[in-house]
Formats: structure tokens, C-alpha cells, sequence
């Protein structure tokens, strides 16, 4: 039996279009403004076809709403072997049209979805969260179409990224946690400092007020003469065997 030609509930365009508007503005008042940060990758190895080193340059505004109404998922704060972690995952909703609009037009790399990798800030604990997933059919084709994605979040762990998005808030991530030399020697130049120290998330320093920078090429034969002989000074190789209960073989 053929489907009734009065009743077609997956290509009424109309209905479609009432219904991707009920989601937009059920968004925009519950929802919250969340802060969308595209990667993009530099360094990249053309062997391995991969780039271990990120960098994020842009944000964009776009309305979420929080699917996790009852509180962060995950395994949550807990104490490892490595010291205190937070381990916290929550998801959020976007709708396609937003997205589209907010971030796909105005991204010069074509970004249509939203895509593993990527940041969210999320403004209410100023804390960045990693889009570890995306499931594009969260509503299994309402009226024939999709109206949202629901994304995965799991909180992000600082390992070396770029930061230079313009706002503040964001790229003090980098300057507190980033040991890269180089860095710290931009932001001496830039704010006239030359004892800028670089901070873990504790507050504690990890590099001392002054450094000195030595060029490995200055470094002369007397001086490595030098460092060798004090090296000596350190090691004993005058036993044959120190293993050895008389020293022979």
C-alpha cells in the first residue's frame, strides 16, 4: 500500500522550517552564550600526515544549550598519582542553522559542523572543554530533517597549543602554563619584564626571576675542555669492574 499523499510528514518543507525556529529560540532563552574556538594546525608533518601542535586564533559566539542539567559527568576531581585532576564532561546543543550561520560563514577554513578537537569555552566556571564527540543525529529526523547537534565535552588539558584569540580570558591559558622558552622571551619583549616568571595552575613558579640565555654556538673549545675535566671529577673509571667483589674480571 502507498504511503497517503495527504499526510507527508518527512518532505514538508514548512513544517521542517516551524520546527528548526522552535529549537533556534528554545536555544536562545535557555541556553547559555558560549564561546567556540576552531583549531588549527601548524608544524605539520607531511610523513606522518598528522601535526602534533595546535593553535587556536579565533572565537565565535554562539548560543549552547546544556543537555547536562543535573551537573558535570565524569570521573570529577580526584586525587591521582599525579597530583589533583579534573575529569569533568558535560554535552551541549547547537543548532545546525546557528552554527552554520555563526561559525561556517564567517571561518575562512570552511567549517561546516562542529568538529572533534575544537574548544568550548564555557563561561559560567571560565573553564575550556574539548569536543571529544559529536553526534549529528541526536533527534532521529524530525519531520524528515536535523535540527541540533549534541556535543561531547571533556574538560581541556593544556599540552603546548596556541593561544591568540583576543580575549583575554582565553589566552591567559598559554601564558600561565606554557614552558616554551621562546614564549617567554616574546612576552619579555613585549611588556619590558625580563624576570617574567611562568606559572603552573597552583600559582607556583616553574622558572626562576632571572635566566640567562647562552648560545650554544659562543660556547668555545677551552670551555668544553673546562666542563669536561670537571666531569672527571664526578666519575671514577679506575675500576676494571665495580660489580666485581676484587675488581677483576
Amino acid at each position: 500500500m502507498a504511503q497517503n499523499v495527504f499526510f507527508n510528514n518527512f518532505a514538508n518543507s514548512q513544517e521542517q522550517r516551524l520546527i528548526e525556529d522552535l529549537t533556534i529560540e528554545s536555544i536562545g532563552i535557555y541556553g547559555i552564550e558560549a564561546y567556540y574556538l576552531p583549531k588549527t594546525y601548524y608544524d605539520y608533518d607531511e610523513l606522518y600526515g598528522e601535526s602534533d601542535l595546535g593553535a587556536f586564533a579565533d572565537y565565535y559566539n554562539v548560543p549552547m544549550y546544556i543537555n547536562s542539567v543535573e551537573g558535570f559527568g565524569g570521573e570529577g576531581d580526584f586525587l591521582s598519582k599525579f597530583g589533583v585532576e579534573q575529569r569533568d564532561t558535560m554535552t551541549m546543543s547547537v543548532a545546525r542553522y546557528t552554527f552554520e550561520n555563526e561559525v561556517g560563514n564567517e571561518t575562512k577554513a570552511n567549517i561546516a559542523r562542529p568538529r572533534e578537537g575544537d574548544l568550548i569555552y564555557f563561561p559560567l566556571n571560565k573553564k575550556l572543554y574539548s569536543v571529544n564527540f559529536v553526534e549529528h543525529e541526536p533527534v532521529f529526523y524530525q519531520m524528515g530533517a536535523l535540527q541540533f547537534y549534541e556535543l561531547r565535552l571533556d574538560m581541556f588539558e593544556y599540552s603546548g597549543e596556541r593561544f591568540n584569540t583576543g580575549l583575554h580570558e582565553i589566552d591567559k591559558l598559554e601564558i600561565r602554563r606554557s614552558t616554551d622558552i621562546n614564549l617567554q622571551s616574546q612576552l619579555v619583549m613585549e611588556t619590558g619584564d625580563p624576570a617574567l616568571p611562568i606559572h603552573i595552575e597552583s600559582g607556583q613558579r616553574i622558572l626562576l626571576n632571572g635566566y640567562t640565555e647562552v648560545d650554544v654556538d659562543d660556547v668555545t673549545d677551552s670551555e668544553d675542555t673546562y666542563i669536561e675535566t670537571q666531569a672527571d671529577n664526578f666519575i671514577d673509571f679506575s675500576d676494571a669492574d665495580p660489580f666485581s667483589e676484587g675488581g677483576n674480571f
